[in-house]
């Protein structure tokens, strides 16, 4: 039986353990989206480029020939065998994207990413479960936009959580009844430190995205009622952030404290993104932190500055819990996007990828290691 949405069973018998499949960005919009089937308006408000195909020039510049147009699996490549051989699995992405015709350009923002809603098979090739939409890129063409990709995600089945038609549906869990009778709540919000512009903010009869005003105990206690409510039902509670800076491996310590009184609420999963590289790993009191899980799809190839970061490495995590949410195992599943595609990771680049994060998560009390089968895995410190 596969991972569905459904509003839940409290009650159900619960066997068994839970397999997450979590990623960071997602990133279908302006070029890739015009490698696909059905591209939308490629126009561009950016600085310096006009045209969304040129980001498909840029890639083949560096990294040979793309077909075109592509099919739906093409962006995940090789990730998609890996997604397969976790059935059943519960996949959560960050879809920094909006899916809209829509060309009403957000003001002042110097990118714009939209993805046309007929290329929606992009995400369901992923058998993605949950699409998170709390960043800051899904409100990239307004409010039309906005309610555009709520509608065109729930055409789709596609389960959303972190941004909606008002504050209390921005604010609610996606819910997944998973194998085993198991309820899965994912609950999203952003953080202007991602970028996101404060008008962004859902509220009472405003569509917008579930916006921290700041990462103090006041912003936790309405969450943490919220996770309490899951709790009661029986849910696991995966916690998913957009915050933070987009280079760099330091965690600030608001964000530290922020994650520990989540945990201390009753979350099971902190899954942060924003960062375009892999940040720090956490163990904390039994639960998986993921500071920032780095870029996954996007079309940056091409894009030069920041390379001593290898951002062209993207990580799957496949993440196993037990029936109370408490971390079974957990190992990273490393990949390279070439062509706008991402194929396997060599083992030189896997074991620069382990060393570094081995490096900033050991003030973490985790350590990161490179396995013979080309995985990284993650060991506790204290064991």
């Amino acid at each position: 039986m596969e991972p569905r949405l459904e509003p839940g069973r409290p009650g159900a018998e619960v066997t068994g353990s839970l397999r997450l499949m979590l990623c960071g960005d997602v990133m279908l919009g302006r070029g890739l989206d015009q490698a696909l089937a059905h591209p939308g308006d490629p126009a561009l408000a950016e600085g310096y480029v006009r045209d969304a195909r040129r980001y498909l020039d840029l890639a083949e510049e560096g990294s040979g020939p793309i077909p075109r147009p592509v099919d739906d699996a093409w962006p995940w490549g090789e990730a998609l065998g890996e997604i397969r051989r976790c059935r059943p699995a519960v996949v959560v992405v960050n879809l920094e994207t909006s899916v809209t015709t829509c060309s009403d350009f957000a003001p002042g923002k110097a990118i714009h990413y939209r993805m046309s809603p007929a290329n929606l098979g992009a995400l369901l090739a992923a058998e993605t479960n949950v699409c998170v939409l709390a960043n800051n890129h899904v409100m990239d063409f307004g409010l039309r936009g906005l309610t555009e990709t709520l509608r065109a995600l729930e055409g789709a089945g596609l389960g959303t959580a972190g941004a909606g038609r008002d504050l209390d549906s921005a604010s609610a869990p996606a819910i997944v009844s998973a194998d085993g009778g198991l309820r899965v709540a994912v609950l999203a919000y952003a953080h202007g430190s991602s970028g996101v512009p404060d008008g962004w903010g859902a509220s009472t009869g405003r569509p917008g995205v579930a916006l921290l005003p700041d990462l103090s105990v006041g912003t936790v206690a309405p969450i943490a009622a919220r996770v309490e409510r899951e709790k009661r039902r029986g849910a696991i509670v995966v916690l998913s952030l957009h915050w933070g800076s987009n280079w760099g491996y330091d965690v600030p310590d608001e964000q530290i404290r922020f994650a520990h009184r989540m945990v201390d609420a009753g979350v099971d999963v902190v899954h942060g993104h924003s960062s375009h590289h892999p940040r720090p790993i956490e163990v904390y009191a039994g639960r998986l932190v993921l500071y920032g899980c780095g870029d996954f799809v996007n079309d940056y190839e091409g894009i030069g500055g920041y390379e001593k970061y290898r951002d062209d490495l993207r990580l799957l995590y496949r993440v196993d819990l037990a029936t109370d949410g408490a971390l079974e195992a957990a190992d990273l599943v490393p990949f390279r996007s070439r062509r706008l595609r991402l194929e396997p990771a060599t083992s030189p680049d896997i074991a620069w990828l382990a060393s570094v994060l081995d490096r900033e998560s050991r003030s973490f009390g985790v350590r990161v290691r490179h396995s013979a089968e080309d995985r990284i895995l993650l060991e506790r410190l204290d064991r």
